[in-house]
């Protein structure tokens, strides 16, 4: 696929995709709390677009491990008004939520992109996407955010993500979606170990004929390898994202995107490089 519209924006993936994320929470494991006034979200949104951010994430929910819930009307009240302030800028938004009633009502105010991390794994958000026509990202995650890190199991990681993956797509496509982006949901509920090894043989993921999102930013493998905190994992973020665009990522998801961007556009760079000897 060269190309997807969101809303009144379309994604070309000539090249690779970066995504800012705005979580407009209290509690996100990187920046909760930063954001949750709507002029500094705005105005971060905006910073983000200046520094080459594709597309901006709109968060209210924290699914950060051991994260609780919030209600619909909740999330939607922080994120709400958010989106219809950003609107109007010139990157389609997304909005990060697995429930029909905030996807709808972001849709409705200006989201062009709905990010599942259930990976469709509610009806009603199945229907709603096929109504709305918008992309969708299906995300693949073990259990959920309050327990998907109590010792999850594989005896293929990638394999049995794959098949997750493979078997959404065909329920999104048999419901009328047509525009699906794919996301292997690296930390959620996932080892460092089934981490490394998605970013590795991210490439398998290319037989399912979906662009795919990536999300490494600032997550907790890079601090297990590296022994850093959350505010120090921005070379382990840049190297992460540089080999997921080597071995295939069309979209990466970032905190850092001015970083992140330059990482990207070299990769992509020396990925395209044709020999001229």
């Amino acid at each position: 696929m060269k190309e997807m519209k969101c809303g009144n924006h379309i994604l070309k993936f000539d090249r690779t995709l970066v995504m800012g994320v705005l979580n407009v929470t209290p509690d996100s494991f990187s920046d909760g709390g930063l954001f949750v006034d709507a002029g500094k979200a705005v105005e971060h949104a905006k910073q983000m677009i200046e520094d080459g951010a594709d597309i901006i994430d709109i968060g209210g929910e924290s699914t950060r491990p051991g994260s609780e819930p919030v209600s619909d009307e909740e999330e939607f009240a922080r994120v709400g008004p958010i989106m219809q302030k950003l609107a109007k800028l010139d990157v389609p938004l997304s909005i990060d939520t697995y429930k029909p009633f905030v996807a709808r009502k972001c849709v409705e105010a200006g989201a062009g992109i709905i990010n599942d991390i259930t990976g469709l794994g509610n009806q009603e958000m199945t229907d709603l996407a096929s109504e709305l026509k918008v992309p969708v990202v299906v995300m693949h995650m073990k259990g959920e955010p309050r327990n998907m890190q109590q010792n999850p199991v594989y005896k293929d990681a990638v394999k049995e993500i794959k098949d997750f993956l493979r078997e959404r797509i065909l329920k999104a496509k048999s419901a009328g979606i047509d525009d699906i982006i794919i996301d292997p949901g690296i930390g959620f509920g996932k080892t460092t170990e089934h981490n490394l090894q998605i970013l590795k043989r991210l490439d398998e993921f290319k037989e399912l004929k979906c662009p795919i999102l990536v999300g490494p930013s600032r997550k907790s493998f890079i601090g297990n390898v590296a022994g850093l905190k959350v505010n120090e994992r921005l070379e382990g973020t840049l190297a992460s994202v540089a080999i997921a665009v080597m071995n295939g990522a069309n979209i990466v998801r970032a905190h850092d995107v001015k970083e992140c961007k330059k990482a990207v556009q070299i990769a992509d760079a020396i990925k395209g490089a044709r020999w001229t000897g």
